[in-house]
């Protein structure tokens, strides 16, 4: 078990790490592709906005092998703000030691802190490993599914 990572907000210093994550995590997912220069773009974007973004990284000595991106949006069910969670993905050699939990705990607790009432996230419904830990740490199915448009 690995006990000596650190969880930590992502600083523009690891775009090109996350960035590497990232196409692991979208040649998995098969709604997306990668594409480096989107993904940085998009990372940025991300970091650009502390207020209603976040991006969390597990970094172990000087290597990030871990990461996890939040946004906050506004629910009229809720009556207030939510949070989607995306991105969540551990090298694989690192998973099963805890990061991915602690890397949710750390987004759970900063979208909190903002005032989400309610968090969700998206997973790839193929991704058996993905959905069977979400299962496990206490996330619960709903009854909606994601669509999309793409312009």
């Amino acid at each position: 078990m690995i006990h000596n990572y650190t969880i930590r907000k992502a600083e523009y210093k690891d775009i090109p790490d996350l960035s590497d994550l990232l196409t692991v995590l979208f040649s998995i997912e098969q709604d997306f592709e990668p594409n480096d220069e989107r993904q940085q773009s998009g990372l940025k974007m991300m970091l650009n906005d502390s207020m209603n973004r976040c991006v969390m990284v597990a970094e172990l000595g000087k290597k990030i092998v871990g990461m996890v991106t939040c946004q906050l949006l506004i629910s009229t069910a809720e009556g207030g703000q939510v949070a989607v969670i995306e991105d969540l993905i551990v090298n694989r050699e690192y998973q099963g030691n805890g990061i991915g939990k602690q890397l949710l705990s750390s987004i759970e607790d900063w979208a909190v802190e903002k005032g989400a009432t309610r968090l969700q996230l998206l997973a790839d419904k193929t991704n058996t490993p993905a959905l069977n830990f979400y299962k496990k740490i206490g996330w619960d199915h709903t009854q909606l599914i994601c669509l999309r448009r793409k312009h």
